[in-house]
């Protein structure tokens, strides 16, 4: 187990490791569509894509997209101008600056939750935790619903930090079904246990494959299930796996365009979420990690947003490039912001009342700002919203609509919450 020193200590911050193969065979599928087959058929021929940046921990919003200067709660960092005119953002992001014409922001976010797990379940989910019912994250719902089976990618790829575990994440699919869980590449790397072992021949694999879907077909003539169709479907897809390695070797890209991205661990991770997305995959989750600051904030953020501006940016400004930005959603969230109140320990503490996320890319209007917090960041005062309003937004903004329903046994489950709609002033 690894924690970082200088976050609060919650269960949420212990990393752990699971089994990439191991863990599918349980969970429940229970999932009857809500996209007409042809429709289905027309999403994945259009075929989306969504990145987001998890800032794990809790990234302050006056450090980043909603700055104070001057003001009690402001902290010692200036404002400085973006590419858009009007709209300043924190001194610590200034190739992000550079993007803005690019990016949206969602200034108004009062989630009214200040937990580490329940604030990550709101901003994966659109939704609060209900007793005896999970939702999908949204990285499982655009796997299920733009992941095809033609480049062998699984639809939910999650590229922890340095230290995080690999593995296979059945609980983010809900009622999905595990097919539709992420799988984590800790460092980028892929899953463990991937790679033929060296003792053991192509051949001998082959014989062992072949066997081993003999007794699945014989299986599942009488006792096919959600679970059993899952455990088959890991093993043709680590097979697929297996054959694009490569595309986890970032050393294979421009050595200027790896210096670009920053010879580092989060600047390889942006740059495999590119080569991720270039080649079919549907939702890639990048996590940095940890901006859980109740001790020396300012210092812990100079050092975090440091390393985690300019591989951002240079993403965006890649993705654009090469014509992947205008289909790729991309998301930068945490699961709350940072109180304004500065600690005695010179250190911010848990915020979901008034908090900022950012967005860009596909369905997002570049230069956008919406929603206003007060003078020293306390509270909204214009335009406020929660995480269902941001999930209507996140779907509206890839064509989808967030309208329709799940079917869990015959039970409709609104793909987001039917209280919240979509934040119309962000979507082109």
């Amino acid at each position: 187990m690894k924690q970082c020193t200088y976050a609060c200590g919650s269960q949420e911050h212990l990393l752990s490791r699971r089994n990439f193969i191991g863990g599918v065979a349980a969970g429940t599928l229970g999932f009857a569509g809500m996209i007409h087959p042809a429709s289905a058929r027309q999403l994945h021929k259009e075929q989306k894509h969504v990145i987001v940046f998890y800032l794990d921990g809790g990234a302050s919003q006056l450090e980043t997209w909603d700055p104070k200067p001057g003001t009690d709660t402001g902290g010692p960092f200036q404002a400085i101008p973006t590419s858009v005119p009007g709209i300043h953002i924190s001194e610590l992001l200034p190739y992000t600056a550079k993007q803005m014409h690019r990016m949206a922001l969602v200034r108004g976010i009062n989630t009214a939750e200040n937990d580490h797990g329940k604030g990550s379940i709101i901003m994966h989910t659109g939704r609060r935790p209900e007793p005896g019912l999970t939702y999908p994250h949204l990285g499982s719902v655009v796997a299920k619903l733009f992941g095809g089976e033609q480049n062998g990618l699984p639809g939910y790829l999650y590229i922890s930090p340095r230290g995080g575990g690999g593995g296979f994440n059945k609980e983010n699919a809900a009622f999905l079904g595990p097919r539709f869980a992420s799988v984590t590449l800790a460092d980028g790397k892929p899953p463990a246990n991937l790679l033929r072992p060296d003792g053991l021949s192509e051949q001998s694999d082959h014989q062992r494959n072949d066997l081993r879907e003999r007794m699945n077909q014989r299986f599942t003539k009488a006792r096919r299930t959600a679970e059993t169709e899952a455990y088959t479907h890991s093993f043709d897809q680590a097979a697929q796996l297996m054959k694009r390695k490569d595309l986890f070797d970032t050393s294979k890209e421009p050595a200027s365009l790896r210096e670009r991205y920053g010879n580092h661990e989060f600047g390889r991770h942006c740059l495999l979420a590119r080569r991720l997305v270039e080649q079919g995959a549907t939702c890639v989750k990048v996590s940095h990690s940890n901006y859980d600051t109740h001790h020396e904030n300012f210092d812990f953020h100079i050092e975090q947003l440091g390393e985690f501006d300019r591989p951002f940016a240079t993403l965006l400004e890649d993705l654009a490039e090469r014509g992947l930005l205008q289909k790729t959603l991309v998301v930068v969230m945490a699961e709350f912001g940072r109180t304004p109140k500065i600690n005695r320990n010179y250190g911010r503490d848990h915020w979901g009342t008034a908090w900022s996320v950012a967005l860009a890319g596909c369905g997002i209007k570049g230069g956008a700002v919406i929603g206003k917090t007060n003078a020293n960041g306390t509270a909204v005062v214009d335009r406020m919203v929660h995480g269902g309003h941001l999930f209507h937004t996140y779907f509206r903004a890839l064509g989808l609509d967030p309208r329709k329903n799940h079917y869990v046994n015959q039970r409709p489950i609104p793909m987001a919450d039917p209280k919240a709609d979509a934040i119309q002033e962000v979507l082109a």
